[in-house]
């Protein structure tokens, strides 16, 4: 069976147009880009390859990107992209993991080769995979290159959703909303975290109405009692309590595209500072989430939330939320924007968002996170798991 990829050859070339546009208004000649999900965006290219170097490479002049990897992941890239074989090239197997030298020597030839020697060229420095060896090589090689970080450009670029990324995203949250309330089933006292998990893992793969999940950017995060004070600890081999908190942030990817969801549970009756705090949650979320219509600022949505919690004696330092799409490991998120106070980026129609809801006291904490995509008539959520604390007699 022939490799099914994910969008038209049409939607590739729109995105490669929006990125060089930005490119000329930035002042660059070429990106490289190192972000896996800045890759799979701009071309489809999708292999479990990210561990070591591998770009993809946009040129002002260039009708179509470059792809540059690794040689036994060249054929990925002829599999999974529309890029023609003279798009695609590898470095030499010899310089990885090489003491001295290195992929991104041989990054350099090549555009160097392509007349790019002088270019302006932007790259991640930020990005996750962009090593610092990696940009101290690619600059050694290129002395006469100007190089500027590219500020998240693709990343940026991707913030708003094209109709055909929404429907995965819309996947996405059936996947999730599956795996969660199978999760939640699951939490019976004396079942160990671990079983819960394990499940959580199956559900993500096998995904909803005949559509197959990905593995997620980021792996399921649990916590039982005080371990729910805070946010981004994993599973262990704890025991469901016969009474108890626990909190789960699980997500579904589609097509790499990803929606994050968390729900708080309590077993056994709830103590009141518990059912209070959810119930706050619950609220400060639902009007953010009408609050969040095209024109809006971004922090006005924030403050929608802070409202609340500060009306009811509670306060959070922390984002409240932030944009998503598609992701690889190590984050969902796609670094771009945050829903904070000081955030003025006004909100578009068909930009997603992880609305984190979560606030961590000093003993313990609630989460009833969503994930929407902002519409005309607000923040429509993309899951159906039910909005409250979830008790389990």
């Amino acid at each position: 069976m022939q490799y099914q990829k994910p969008f038209l050859p049409e939607e590739f070339d729109r995105r490669v147009r929006e990125v060089k546009k930005r490119m000329e208004k930035a002042g660059f000649d070429l990106l490289v880009c190192q972000d896996p999900a800045n890759l799979a965006w701009l071309t489809g290219f999708d292999s479990w390859s990210f561990y070591t170097p591998q770009v993809v490479l946009v040129h002002l002049n260039e009708d179509m990107p470059f792809w540059f990897g690794r040689p036994i992941d060249a054929k990925s890239a002829s599999v999974t992209t529309n890029l023609p074989e003279t798009n695609i090239v590898s470095f030499r197997e010899a310089v990885l993991h090489h003491p001295e030298d290195h992929p991104f020597d041989d990054l350099a030839t090549f555009i160097a080769s392509k007349g790019w020697g002088a270019a302006r060229i932007g790259v991640e420095l930020d990005a996750h995979y962009y090593t610092a060896r990696a940009h101290r090589h690619l600059v050694k090689g290129l002395p006469d290159a100007k190089f500027s970080d590219s500020l998240e450009l693709v990343n940026w670029a991707r913030l708003v959703k094209s109709e055909a990324e929404l429907v995965y995203m819309r996947e996405a949250g059936q996947i999730i909303s599956h795996t969660m309330r199978e999760a939640i089933a699951r939490l019976k006292p004396g079942v160990r975290d671990y079983e819960v998990i394990a499940d959580v893992y199956r559900n993500q793969i096998i995904g909803a109405d005949g559509k197959f999940g990905d593995y997620t950017s980021l792996c399921p995060l649990l916590q039982i009692g005080e371990g729910t004070s805070t946010c981004h600890l994993t599973w262990s081999d704890q025991v469901v309590p016969e009474s108890g908190l626990i909190m789960m942030e699980l997500g579904a990817a589609r097509r790499h595209y990803t929606a994050p969801l968390t729900r708080t549970v309590h077993v056994g009756k709830p103590p009141q500072e518990v059912s209070r705090l959810a119930s706050v949650i619950v609220e400060g979320g639902d009007l953010a989430l009408e609050a969040a219509k095209p024109g809006v600022a971004v922090e006005e949505v924030a403050a929608v939330f802070q409202e609340v919690l500060k009306r009811n004696g509670y306060s959070k330092d922390s984002r409240v939320g932030y944009s998503i799409g598609i992701a690889y490991p190590p984050d969902w998120g796609e670094r771009t924007v945050s829903i904070r106070a000081g955030e003025r980026t006004p909100l578009q129609e068909g930009m997603c968002f992880h609305f984190q809801s979560g606030v961590w006291l000093d003993d313990f904490g609630a989460a009833i996170s969503e994930p929407f995509v902002v519409t005309k008539q607000g923040g429509q959520r993309f899951c159906d798991v039910e909005r409250r604390l979830i008790v389990i007699d």
